[in-house]
């Protein structure tokens, strides 16, 4: 894996920019470097070697020059599509999965995309149309973001390498703010920053003339009627459900150097690691994190697979001390606010695997999003059953099983667990009915925002943003597909396969694989009917079934216990240093983000040294409001151009 930055129409120096940018990203690539220059085009490149390690190193291009591409990903069925070529006349001068996509672009335009199984985002500049092409992957594991500024377009694999440019603003976004503290993260194009876009996931760019002239979605998250589902037995699905899996994880395990596996204890990662350990790597490396504070523990369920497995393991214990320190660095690698502090283990955990010469992982993200394993797809079944019948008093109970452990005082919590998520019958109607309730919950933080803030969003409202960009007939989707398609869109391409994904383990540069989220794999889960991803509540219910023999039954059968790591005990007596300073009156006012008075009271609260019962909401704004102030110091007061005085770049193409 890689990063890769460029700039359409580059000006002066162009080299020296171009260095910088790829310099501010050699986490992503500390292997080799590149750089292509011609009149219209300056694109450069840092690699992370995994195929063809000494052959590689990018630039690359097409038999006669006229196409260079720079590339961030894998194309997992790459020697299949180099046969594919070969037999047409295609000539190859390295072994690597890059040039394959080159050739692929070459014979086939855009239609290369739906050929290629992998996880990418790529630039290809063609010298003859004086056209660029950018491309990223179909549910957005790799990151490419853009900004416009005047005829030329400048894109990076991370934001930091944009802000390289002297002539690119620096701003916060005030909307996408509102976005992250609502629905945890940004929608659409956006992101933290003004005029800056992320390529959405499934999308082509075309940019010629100084202007884009297509933006084209090749694939989004299917949805099937009912006629159109799966046709066999449960069995027979089960059986195509293992040999797609098993294929999944066959392709991502190619690669010249070792690869490993995260090992969460939970269901999905213990599937991935059981194929590969019996299938494929008998002396397989897991890895995984465990907590000091119990709640958020799962290091009995991993050591139960270790045995089970027999794979060599290691797991690094996370202090609620090691989450404070290492925050800032997360949000300069992730490049927008957290409101939940689950990046940070998984950083430090990226690092462990550098650490013991590993650049690759398979992990299980994923699963949970394609076959309905998360509690809000429940919750949604059981809120649609309950608005059948609003006033029943029985149906609403159901709820009770989700959350077994909250019922400390049965009477109460009852009775607020029903005001949380009660319904009526009109409910049913709105397209954001699984979800809705959350949001609205986590959106509440908003009231901590500044006056001048507050004011200036008055009349911006997230979700209509939203809406306006849900496919066509969406609310003709059933219950689940209408759930899933929210959860994917926005939670997994935007936050999850991000912020506790691409972001975290390429700052030690790692790359994460991920089997679940093979397209033909989605494909298959899309077609299931409800019912098998989600038996009465018995969530993931056909992958249950299908890999019961392949793990423990502890395993298979324990409750879903979602990733989290700890926020209330993080700050919760001694703040940090830097966050002292970010959250006092003055810092506050500085930046004018969020209101002095307003946080001070909640700041206060954790100050306690007893605790006083905050809420998760609560939780979630600090955090929220701690690393926004973080941003705004790394990024609008702090930010530094690359020092490339010993930057030395290993490959230079000139064309004149």
């Amino acid at each position: 894996m890689c990063g890769i930055a460029g700039i359409c129409n580059p000006g002066r120096s162009p080299e020296v920019l171009v260095s910088r940018m790829i310099a501010v990203m050699r986490h992503r690539g500390p292997d080799a470097s590149g750089i292509f220059l011609d009149a219209d085009m300056a694109m450069g490149h840092a690699r992370l070697s995994i195929i063809d390690l000494g052959g590689g190193t990018q630039p690359i291009c097409n038999e006669d020059g006229t196409l260079w591409i720079v590339y961030n990903g894998e194309i997992f069925n790459y020697p299949e599509l180099r046969t594919l070529l070969l037999k047409k006349g295609h000539v190859f001068r390295t072994a690597t999965d890059t040039e394959v996509l080159v050739h692929l672009y070459e014979e086939y335009g855009s239609d290369a995309l739906s050929m290629v199984n992998g996880q990418f985002a790529f630039a290809i500049w063609d010298t003859r149309k004086k056209e660029l092409f950018l491309a990223r992957d179909r549910v957005g594991i790799r990151p490419l973001f853009y900004t416009r500024n005047d005829n030329r377009l400048v894109f990076a694999s991370e934001i930091k390498a944009i802000f390289q440019d002297p002539a690119i603003k620096r701003e916060l976004d005030l909307q996408a703010l509102k976005q992250i503290f609502t629905f945890w993260t940004t929608v659409g194009d956006r992101t933290a920053f003004k005029d800056v876009h992320e390529l959405r996931p499934g999308h082509f760019m075309v940019f010629r003339d100084g202007k884009i002239v297509e933006e084209k979605a090749y694939w989004s998250l299917p949805f099937y009627q009912k006629e159109e589902r799966w046709q066999g037995t449960f069995g027979e699905a089960c059986e195509e459900l293992r040999e797609l899996l098993l294929d999944a994880v066959r392709l991502r395990l190619r690669a010249d150097v070792p690869v490993g596996a995260y090992l969460s204890g939970g269901l999905d990662s213990s599937i991935i690691t059981s194929l590969i350990s019996s299938r494929f790597d008998n002396n397989l490396r897991t890895f995984s994190v465990g907590f000091d504070e119990s709640p958020f523990d799962e290091t009995l369920f991993q050591d139960e697979m270790v045995r089970f497995l027999g794979t060599g393991h290691t797991n690094r214990r996370i202090k609620n001390t090691d989450i404070r320190d290492n925050l800032p660095k997360v949000i300069w690698h992730c490049e927008k606010p957290l409101l939940r502090t689950a990046p940070v283990p998984l950083f430090i955990l990226s690092k462990v695997v550098s650490d013991n010469s590993f650049k690759i992982v398979l992990t299980g993200e994923g699963a949970d999003e394609i076959f309905g394993g998360y509690n809000i797809f429940k919750e949604a079944k059981i809120r649609r059953f309950w608005a059948n019948q609003p006033e029943s008093r029985v149906r609403p109970l159901l709820l009770e099983k989700l959350y077994p452990y909250i019922f400390q005082n049965p009477a109460r919590e009852r009775t607020f667990l029903q005001k949380f998520y009660g319904v009526d019958a009109a409910d049913s109607e709105d397209p954001f009915f699984s979800h809705g309730i959350r949001w609205k919950n986590t959106g509440r933080n908003v009231m901590f925002f500044s006056e001048d803030v507050t004011t200036a969003l008055t009349s911006y409202h997230p979700d209509q943003e939203l809406k306006a960009v849900l496919p066509d007939g969406f609310n003709g989707r059933d219950y689940l597909a209408k759930a899933q398609y929210l959860e994917t869109s926005i939670f997994l391409s935007n936050y999850l396969l991000s912020s506790q994904g691409d972001r975290v383990a390429m700052a030690n540069s790692v790359e994460m694989r991920v089997p679940f989220l093979d397209f033909r794999v989605i494909d298959f889960a899309m077609r299931l009917p409800p019912q098998w991803k989600i038996k009465a509540l018995n969530e993931k219910y056909i992958l249950k079934k299908t890999f019961a023999g392949n793990l423990p039954p502890r395993i298979t059968n324990r409750p879903k216990h979602p990733y989290r790591a700890p926020i209330q005990d993080v700050f919760f007596q001694n703040l940090p240093g830097y966050a002292d300073h970010l959250l006092s009156d003055r810092y506050l006012k500085k930046t004018g983000i969020f209101d002095p008075g307003k946080t001070g009271f909640l700041v206060a609260k954790f100050r306690k040294k007893h605790k006083l019962g905050e809420s998760e909401t609560e939780n979630m704004a600090l955090t929220g409001i701690i690393s926004t102030q973080l941003l705004y110091q790394q990024f609008m007061e702090d930010f530094h151009i690359a020092d490339i005085t010993n930057f030395e770049v290993n490959k230079i193409i000139r064309l004149n």
